[in-house]
Protein backbone atom coordinates (compact mmCIF):
# COMPACT_ATOMS: atom_id res chain seq x y z
CA UNK A 1 0.00 0.00 0.00
CA UNK A 2 1.14 3.58 -0.64
CA UNK A 3 -1.06 5.61 1.73
CA UNK A 4 -0.35 5.48 5.46
CA UNK A 5 -3.58 4.75 7.34
CA UNK A 6 -5.06 7.43 9.56
CA UNK A 7 -6.60 4.90 11.92
CA UNK A 8 -5.94 1.25 12.85
CA UNK A 9 -8.67 -1.03 14.17
CA UNK A 10 -9.54 -4.63 14.97
CA UNK A 11 -13.03 -5.69 13.86
CA UNK A 12 -14.70 -8.59 15.65
CA UNK A 13 -17.48 -9.68 17.95
CA UNK A 14 -16.47 -10.02 20.72
CA UNK A 15 -13.00 -8.43 20.81
CA UNK A 16 -12.45 -7.39 24.42
CA UNK A 17 -10.24 -10.45 25.02
CA UNK A 18 -7.84 -9.69 22.17
CA UNK A 19 -4.14 -9.11 22.79
CA UNK A 20 -3.67 -7.41 19.42
CA UNK A 21 -4.06 -3.83 20.72
CA UNK A 22 -1.43 -4.48 23.37
CA UNK A 23 1.38 -5.56 21.06
CA UNK A 24 0.35 -3.43 18.09
CA UNK A 25 0.37 -0.24 20.16
CA UNK A 26 3.76 -1.16 21.59
CA UNK A 27 5.05 -1.64 18.04
CA UNK A 28 3.55 1.65 16.83
CA UNK A 29 5.07 3.57 19.73
CA UNK A 30 8.47 1.94 19.19
CA UNK A 31 8.37 2.88 15.49
CA UNK A 32 7.36 6.46 16.23
CA UNK A 33 4.07 6.13 14.35
CA UNK A 34 1.48 8.50 15.87
CA UNK A 35 -1.51 6.16 15.49
CA UNK A 36 -3.38 4.11 18.08
CA UNK A 37 -4.70 0.63 17.32
CA UNK A 38 -8.16 0.05 18.81
CA UNK A 39 -10.55 -2.86 19.09
CA UNK A 40 -14.05 -2.31 17.70
CA UNK A 41 -16.80 -4.70 18.74
CA UNK A 42 -19.06 -4.79 15.69
CA UNK A 43 -22.30 -6.74 15.47
CA UNK A 44 -22.62 -8.65 12.17
CA UNK A 45 -25.55 -6.50 11.14
CA UNK A 46 -23.47 -3.34 11.54
CA UNK A 47 -20.39 -4.54 9.65
CA UNK A 48 -21.14 -3.05 6.22
CA UNK A 49 -21.87 0.40 7.61
CA UNK A 50 -18.77 0.27 9.83
CA UNK A 51 -16.58 -0.67 6.86
CA UNK A 52 -17.97 2.21 4.80
CA UNK A 53 -17.09 4.62 7.58
CA UNK A 54 -13.59 3.17 7.91
CA UNK A 55 -12.99 3.51 4.18
CA UNK A 56 -14.05 7.17 4.36
CA UNK A 57 -11.59 7.67 7.22
CA UNK A 58 -8.73 6.02 5.35
CA UNK A 59 -8.43 3.37 8.05
CA UNK A 60 -6.75 -0.02 8.00
CA UNK A 61 -6.81 -2.94 10.36
CA UNK A 62 -7.38 -6.54 11.25
CA UNK A 63 -10.46 -8.76 11.26
CA UNK A 64 -11.30 -11.58 13.62
CA UNK A 65 -14.24 -13.90 14.33
CA UNK A 66 -16.94 -13.78 12.99
CA UNK A 67 -16.25 -11.24 10.23
CA UNK A 68 -13.38 -12.63 8.11
CA UNK A 69 -15.49 -14.04 5.30
CA UNK A 70 -17.93 -11.13 5.32
CA UNK A 71 -15.09 -8.59 5.00
CA UNK A 72 -13.67 -10.60 2.10
CA UNK A 73 -17.02 -10.30 0.34
CA UNK A 74 -17.12 -6.55 1.02
CA UNK A 75 -13.65 -5.72 -0.32
CA UNK A 76 -13.16 -4.03 -3.68
CA UNK A 77 -10.03 -6.08 -4.25
CA UNK A 78 -8.41 -9.14 -2.67
CA UNK A 79 -4.82 -10.31 -2.79
CA UNK A 80 -4.45 -13.69 -4.50
CA UNK A 81 -3.96 -15.37 -1.12
CA UNK A 82 -7.04 -13.78 0.44
CA UNK A 83 -9.01 -14.84 -2.62
CA UNK A 84 -7.72 -18.40 -2.23
CA UNK A 85 -8.68 -18.51 1.44
CA UNK A 86 -11.99 -16.70 0.96
CA UNK A 87 -11.34 -14.76 4.16
CA UNK A 88 -9.66 -11.50 5.14
CA UNK A 89 -7.86 -10.76 8.39
CA UNK A 90 -5.93 -7.67 7.21
CA UNK A 91 -7.30 -4.73 5.23
CA UNK A 92 -6.43 -1.23 4.10
CA UNK A 93 -7.62 1.51 1.76
CA UNK A 94 -5.37 2.05 -1.26
CA UNK A 95 -4.57 5.36 -2.96
CA UNK A 96 -7.57 5.01 -5.27
CA UNK A 97 -9.95 4.63 -2.32
CA UNK A 98 -10.52 0.89 -2.77
CA UNK A 99 -10.87 -1.43 0.20
CA UNK A 100 -8.18 -4.11 -0.16
CA UNK A 101 -8.19 -7.40 1.74
CA UNK A 102 -5.28 -9.70 2.50
CA UNK A 103 -4.75 -12.77 4.63
CA UNK A 104 -1.75 -12.95 6.95
CA UNK A 105 -3.26 -15.82 8.95
CA UNK A 106 -1.79 -18.32 6.47
CA UNK A 107 1.79 -17.28 7.18
CA UNK A 108 0.93 -16.86 10.85
CA UNK A 109 -0.25 -20.46 11.05
CA UNK A 110 2.83 -21.68 9.18
CA UNK A 111 4.98 -19.89 11.77
CA UNK A 112 3.08 -21.59 14.60
CA UNK A 113 3.30 -25.01 12.98
CA UNK A 114 7.02 -24.78 12.28
CA UNK A 115 7.63 -23.88 15.91
CA UNK A 116 5.93 -27.09 17.02
CA UNK A 117 6.60 -29.52 14.17
CA UNK A 118 10.01 -28.39 12.90
CA UNK A 119 11.33 -26.52 9.89
CA UNK A 120 9.86 -28.60 7.06
CA UNK A 121 6.41 -30.03 7.90
CA UNK A 122 5.23 -32.69 5.50
CA UNK A 123 4.00 -36.26 5.03
CA UNK A 124 1.39 -35.77 7.73
CA UNK A 125 -2.15 -36.82 8.52
CA UNK A 126 -3.86 -33.65 9.73
CA UNK A 127 -7.27 -33.11 11.28
CA UNK A 128 -8.67 -29.58 11.17
CA UNK A 129 -11.57 -28.83 13.50
CA UNK A 130 -13.72 -26.07 12.07
CA UNK A 131 -15.09 -24.84 8.76
CA UNK A 132 -14.73 -21.06 8.85
CA UNK A 133 -12.14 -18.56 7.71
CA UNK A 134 -9.52 -19.76 10.19
CA UNK A 135 -9.87 -23.34 8.93
CA UNK A 136 -9.51 -22.14 5.35
CA UNK A 137 -6.28 -20.32 6.26
CA UNK A 138 -4.94 -23.51 7.82
CA UNK A 139 -5.77 -25.48 4.68
CA UNK A 140 -4.08 -22.85 2.49
CA UNK A 141 -0.92 -23.31 4.57
CA UNK A 142 -1.04 -27.11 4.72
CA UNK A 143 -1.58 -27.44 0.97
CA UNK A 144 1.92 -25.99 0.55
CA UNK A 145 3.46 -28.84 2.58
CA UNK A 146 4.41 -32.03 0.72
CA UNK A 147 2.21 -35.13 0.88
CA UNK A 148 -0.25 -34.05 3.57
CA UNK A 149 -3.79 -35.35 3.88
CA UNK A 150 -6.54 -33.63 5.84
CA UNK A 151 -9.73 -34.67 7.57
CA UNK A 152 -12.12 -31.77 8.23
CA UNK A 153 -14.41 -32.08 11.22
CA UNK A 154 -17.21 -29.93 12.57
CA UNK A 155 -20.92 -29.45 12.96
CA UNK A 156 -21.75 -27.69 9.67
CA UNK A 157 -21.85 -30.32 6.95
CA UNK A 158 -22.46 -27.79 4.18
CA UNK A 159 -19.50 -25.59 5.14
CA UNK A 160 -17.24 -28.61 5.56
CA UNK A 161 -18.17 -29.90 2.10
CA UNK A 162 -17.59 -26.47 0.56
CA UNK A 163 -14.07 -26.33 2.02
CA UNK A 164 -13.36 -29.90 0.95
CA UNK A 165 -14.39 -29.01 -2.59
CA UNK A 166 -12.02 -26.02 -2.66
CA UNK A 167 -8.97 -27.76 -1.15
CA UNK A 168 -7.95 -31.06 -2.72
CA UNK A 169 -5.81 -32.04 0.26
CA UNK A 170 -9.05 -32.72 2.17
CA UNK A 171 -9.70 -36.45 1.95
CA UNK A 172 -12.75 -36.68 4.17
CA UNK A 173 -15.22 -34.68 6.24
CA UNK A 174 -16.52 -35.89 9.56
CA UNK A 175 -19.21 -34.76 11.96
CA UNK A 176 -17.70 -36.72 14.86
CA UNK A 177 -14.63 -34.92 16.18
CA UNK A 178 -13.58 -37.88 18.31
CA UNK A 179 -13.53 -40.21 15.32
CA UNK A 180 -11.78 -37.61 13.16
CA UNK A 181 -8.67 -37.35 15.37
CA UNK A 182 -7.92 -41.01 16.10
CA UNK A 183 -5.27 -41.47 13.41
CA UNK A 184 -4.16 -37.85 13.04
CA UNK A 185 -0.56 -36.81 13.60
CA UNK A 186 -1.51 -33.13 13.87
CA UNK A 187 -4.79 -31.75 15.18
CA UNK A 188 -5.66 -28.09 14.64
CA UNK A 189 -8.46 -26.39 16.51
CA UNK A 190 -9.73 -23.66 14.18
CA UNK A 191 -12.91 -23.03 16.19
CA UNK A 192 -13.55 -20.62 19.11
CA UNK A 193 -14.07 -23.55 21.50
CA UNK A 194 -12.09 -22.92 24.68
CA UNK A 195 -11.88 -19.16 24.23
CA UNK A 196 -14.04 -18.27 27.22
CA UNK A 197 -14.27 -21.47 29.28
CA UNK A 198 -12.69 -24.90 29.81
CA UNK A 199 -14.50 -26.57 26.93
CA UNK A 200 -12.45 -28.93 24.77
CA UNK A 201 -12.82 -29.17 20.97
CA UNK A 202 -12.19 -32.92 21.32
CA UNK A 203 -11.06 -35.08 24.28
CA UNK A 204 -7.31 -35.39 24.74
CA UNK A 205 -7.82 -39.09 25.46
CA UNK A 206 -8.97 -39.54 21.86
CA UNK A 207 -5.64 -38.38 20.40
CA UNK A 208 -2.95 -40.73 19.12
CA UNK A 209 0.00 -40.87 21.55
CA UNK A 210 2.37 -38.97 19.25
CA UNK A 211 -0.14 -36.41 17.96
CA UNK A 212 0.73 -32.71 18.04
CA UNK A 213 -1.89 -30.16 19.10
CA UNK A 214 -2.16 -26.71 17.53
CA UNK A 215 -4.90 -24.56 19.06
CA UNK A 216 -5.53 -21.29 17.25
CA UNK A 217 -7.35 -19.92 20.29
CA UNK A 218 -5.37 -17.39 22.32
CA UNK A 219 -6.14 -16.93 25.98
CA UNK A 220 -4.23 -16.16 29.15
CA UNK A 221 -2.53 -19.26 30.51
CA UNK A 222 -3.44 -21.23 27.35
CA UNK A 223 -6.64 -23.16 26.75
CA UNK A 224 -7.66 -26.17 28.82
CA UNK A 225 -7.10 -28.31 25.71
CA UNK A 226 -3.48 -27.22 25.33
CA UNK A 227 -2.79 -27.63 29.06
CA UNK A 228 -4.30 -31.12 29.16
CA UNK A 229 -2.48 -32.15 25.99
CA UNK A 230 0.88 -31.10 27.44
CA UNK A 231 0.17 -32.97 30.66
CA UNK A 232 -0.53 -36.08 28.56
CA UNK A 233 2.85 -35.74 26.83
CA UNK A 234 1.77 -34.17 23.54
CA UNK A 235 3.58 -31.38 21.77
CA UNK A 236 1.07 -28.55 22.02
CA UNK A 237 0.82 -24.82 21.47
CA UNK A 238 -1.84 -22.19 21.73
CA UNK A 239 -2.35 -19.53 19.11
CA UNK A 240 -0.10 -16.78 20.47
CA UNK A 241 2.79 -17.34 18.01
CA UNK A 242 0.30 -17.20 15.12
CA UNK A 243 -1.40 -14.10 16.51
CA UNK A 244 1.83 -12.16 16.85
CA UNK A 245 3.22 -13.21 13.45
CA UNK A 246 0.04 -12.39 11.54
CA UNK A 247 0.00 -9.06 13.37
CA UNK A 248 3.62 -8.35 12.47
CA UNK A 249 2.91 -9.09 8.82
CA UNK A 250 -0.16 -6.84 8.92
CA UNK A 251 1.94 -4.04 10.48
CA UNK A 252 4.33 -4.33 7.54
CA UNK A 253 1.47 -4.26 5.01
CA UNK A 254 -0.01 -1.09 6.52
CA UNK A 255 3.17 0.88 7.13
CA UNK A 256 5.80 -0.54 4.74
CA UNK A 257 8.38 -0.68 7.54
CA UNK A 258 9.81 -3.72 9.38
CA UNK A 259 7.75 -4.89 12.34
CA UNK A 260 9.58 -4.99 15.70
CA UNK A 261 8.80 -8.69 16.18
CA UNK A 262 10.87 -9.19 19.33
CA UNK A 263 9.06 -6.32 21.06
CA UNK A 264 5.66 -7.50 19.86
CA UNK A 265 6.32 -11.03 21.09
CA UNK A 266 7.65 -9.87 24.47
CA UNK A 267 4.71 -7.53 24.99
CA UNK A 268 2.18 -10.22 24.04
CA UNK A 269 3.81 -12.76 26.36
CA UNK A 270 3.79 -10.30 29.26
CA UNK A 271 0.09 -9.62 28.69
CA UNK A 272 -0.84 -13.28 28.40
Amino acid sequence: MTVRPRRLVLLGHPVSHSLSPVFQNAALQSAGVPIRYEALDVEPGDLRETLRGLVDEGAAGNVTIPHKEAVAAACDRLTPLADRVGAVNTFWVDDSGDLVGDNTDVAGFAHLAIGVLGEHPGHLRVTVLGAGGAAAAVLAAVEQWPDCHVVLAGRSGRRLRNLAHRFRIVQAVCGDTVQSVRDAQVIVNATPVGQSDASLPTPVAALAPDAAVLDLVCRKGDTAWVRQARLAGHRASGGLPMLVEQGALAFERWLAIPAPRALMWRTACEAS
